[in-house]
């Protein structure tokens, strides 16, 4: 009988390509998550019953024991971008991940992958990137032969950073940013996708991997480098750290007071996050230790950021069509 992995999070923007992946590698796949009726997406990535969609909550013990039964190997890749309710930072990553190794070594699990990210510092004074942190330390305090697997900003068709910023720029001449001279190492979510299936596969030594693409550029850069893909020209106005975080300040109460309805485009958290760089570590273990080439940001954006250009799918017809001689 083919091996059976229980994927936390796995209807997600990374775990969904984990999920692929295994599936085509013939694993049986428990996707546990909140809203299973809303990860169906996920079945016809294998064959009928071969991925399944299970009711977890992270939070509770027996939830996550339940989905784990029986099964030969872990992936967590359950994280926040925002605390909203009960789910907090640290009831998310960093408790959720260590309940989720504890039980994994009591029910016998000796594979387990844990999805972080690269700037996890238990000392931080962002709470995403302590608690990541501290997740690590936990999933390490039980399990010291798990994967660590910590990407940079990750890409893809899916992803809440490209396709956020490529949005915003429908809105106004103006595109604001905050942390425009940070530095960031993109990395492709199918390039994660393979790293953490490598290890659920007994095919990369125990540890901690640090994943970005093949460049380095700033967030600044980096828009740029979309507003060329979709076609558009804005002033890209760099938020100074001071104003930013008061627009978060506002943004968050507006939350609040919505009990929320109103979403901060921007939280205090985030802010202390793109005050820093997040690119791979000088010596740390990556991509080339687990034989992966990276794939480059500029090779995949034109894919599904076309949709963000002025006339979407029809913008390159326009600009051929500037080019045609009449008479």
């Amino acid at each position: 009988m083919s091996k059976l992995v229980t994927i936390y999070g796995g209807s997600g923007f990374v775990g969904r390509y984990i999920t692929r992946r295994l599936a085509k590698d013939g694993w049986r796949i428990r996707v546990a998550v909140r809203r299973p009726n809303e990860a169906m997406h996920v079945k016809p990535y294998g064959a009928p019953g071969q991925v399944e969609p299970v009711l977890c909550n992270i939070r509770d013990d027996a939830s996550v024991a339940a989905v784990m039964q029986g099964a030969d190997a872990v992936v967590n890749c359950v994280g926040l971008l925002a605390e909203a309710g009960k789910n907090t930072f640290d009831a998310v990553q960093a408790e959720g991940a260590g309940r989720i190794a504890r039980i994994a070594v009591e029910q016998g699990i000796e594979t387990m992958v844990q999805l972080s990210a690269i700037g996890a510092d238990a000392e931080s004074q962002s709470d995403y990137a302590r608690t990541k942190a501290e997740g690590e330390a936990a999933v390490l305090a039980h399990m010291p032969g798990a994967v660590i697997l910590r990407p940079s900003v990750i890409f893809g068709p899916e992803d809440d950073f490209f396709n956020r910023f490529a949005s915003m720029s429908r809105m106004g001449p103006v595109l604001p940013i905050v942390g425009g001279n940070s530095k960031f190492q993109p990395v492709y979510v199918d390039d994660v996708a393979q790293a953490a299936v490598l290890a659920v596969e007994g095919k990369a030594e125990a540890g901690v991997y640090e994943l970005g693409g093949p460049d380095v550029n700033t967030l600044r850069e980096l828009i740029g480098q979309m507003l060329k893909v979709i076609h558009r020209r804005k002033l890209v106005l760099n938020l100074p750290f001071w104003l930013a975080r008061i627009v978060a300040f506002f943004g968050e109460l507006g939350g609040k007071i919505s009990l929320g309805l109103i979403k901060s485009p921007l939280t205090g958290d985030q802010v202390k996050l793109l005050a820093n760089d997040n690119v791979v570590s000088e010596g740390a273990r990556g991509l080339a230790d687990l034989g992966i080439a990276p794939v480059a940001a500029g090779a995949v954006l034109p894919d599904y950021l076309w949709r963000f250009r002025p006339t979407g799918q029809y913008d390159a017809i326009k600009d051929s069509a500037k080019n045609l001689k009449i008479g």
